[in-house]
């Protein structure tokens, strides 16, 4: 796995501009500007059972939902992506799963 570009502190995650650029296929810049304005959400969810110790990051953006999971160090451990090019992320797809 790689080394984290994912930073936990008491206050929740500092997650890079540029790895969730990568997954919402933005530049980080417009990461940012994004975050301010409300344009990018996120959700936060903590694991449980065989999964304690994990957190599950989640990113939404227009019509593109994008996740990471990390360790209690912030490595990620995995990532994907679903986008629905032609239209808007549909609220099933807001949901934890």
């Amino acid at each position: 796995m790689s080394v984290a570009r994912v930073r936990r502190d008491a206050d929740g995650f500092d997650v890079d501009a540029e790895l969730i650029g990568e997954g919402l296929r933005l530049e980080p810049a417009e990461v940012v500007a994004l975050l301010r304005e409300g344009a990018i959400t996120s959700r936060v969810e903590r694991g449980e059972g065989e999964d304690a110790g994990r957190w599950r990051l989640t990113f939404y953006h227009a019509s593109a939902r994008f996740r990471i999971v990390v360790d209690e160090e912030g490595v990620v451990l995995s990532r994907s992506r679903v986008a629905f090019e032609d239209g808007p992320l549909p609220p099933a797809m807001r949901r934890p799963g």
